[in-house]
């Protein structure tokens, strides 16, 4: 029996896999959690064979939770949830140490093959996000100082607020954006916060 923990904020969600999963005669729903401190709370008790997690959650987002239950638990199989294909957030993802990336909108189609291979020790993306992954490879990344800046640009600073929140120059200000633009292929300011939200570069 595969043993399967479910995070999720929506108990809609956490319902829908309950049902996907209680049809299924070689695997079982053992726990459920509502954010990510109750999904360490859960892994600990439990230990469950694959752990589904969303990532937009309260209390503690699933990329930290996946982080702290790798952290005390190296072999955890875990695979993300969302409604999000932005490669930067798939990259995070994979890089805190989740096994598979699944987009909340083909869970019917292919979470059960998902869970299975996971739990055989194979490693899984959907389609759609491994495109998103593949177009943006060769990008250069952000700086974590020009996320900074287009986090600030999205609450709509101006260039002027900007240098003086950072206390940089305005100069350096500008350089940062043209940066910014340039990496991301933005045409003004609008367009490279849009395109950062996508990507899951950054988060409002």
């Amino acid at each position: 029996m595969i043993r399967v923990l479910a995070v999720d904020d929506h108990p809609v969600v956490r319902d829908g896999i309950a049902r996907l999963i209680g049809t299924q005669t070689d695997m079982e729903l053992i726990a459920e959690a509502s954010d990510g401190r109750e999904a360490v709370e859960a892994y600990r008790k439990q230990r469950p064979d694959v752990t589904l997690m969303d990532l937009q959650m309260p209390t503690m987002n699933g990329i930290d939770a996946i982080g702290a239950i790798r952290g005390e638990f190296p072999e955890a199989r875990i695979v993300v949830l969302t409604t999000y294909a932005g490669d930067a957030q798939v990259t995070r993802a994979l890089r805190a140490g989740a096994h598979g990336y699944l987009l909340k909108g083909s869970l019917r189609k292919e979470l059960l093959e998902t869970i299975r291979a996971v739990y055989a020790g194979q490693k899984r993306v959907s389609s759609e996000v491994a495109t998103e992954i593949a177009e943006h490879a060769t990008d250069t990344g952000l700086t974590a100082r020009e996320i900074g800046v287009l986090k600030l640009i999205a609450a709509g600073n101006a260039n002027k607020e900007i240098a003086a929140q950072l206390s940089v120059t305005e100069e350096s200000v500008k350089s940062y954006v043209k940066n910014i633009m340039a990496k991301l292929g933005a045409n003004d300011r609008t367009h490279a916060v849009t395109i950062g939200l996508k990507r899951g570069i950054f988060e409002l």
